[in-house]
């Protein structure tokens, strides 16, 4: 899978996991010099707290397209070490 924002490849693995629709990412997969800092913060009932990351691609910001759950719940123990994109990035194979 690739994780792809204004024709620029983000992340890519064959290794996500798909929860709620979205693909988790290993965060390791993340290419962080396309990334900045966000305060951003979102809570989720039954996964936890997710901190956000913006991208940064070509000039162009995306904030808050990153996200992923540092110390996720239990229930969500599968995405610790994952990231997820929304905002515009295209997931494909």
């Amino acid at each position: 899978m690739k994780a792809i924002w204004m024709g620029v490849t983000i992340a890519e693995s064959d290794d996500t996991v798909l929860v709620e629709g979205n693909h988790y990412f290993p965060a390791e997969s993340l290419k962080r010099e396309y990334t900045s800092f966000s305060n951003h913060r979102t809570s989720c009932i039954w996964k936890g707290q997710a901190h956000y990351l913006s991208l940064f691609v070509n000039g162009e910001m995306n904030p808050d397209a990153v996200w992923f759950y540092p110390e996720p719940n239990a229930a969500a123990a599968e995405l610790k070490g994952r990231v997820a994109f929304g905002k515009g990035v295209q997931i494909t194979e």
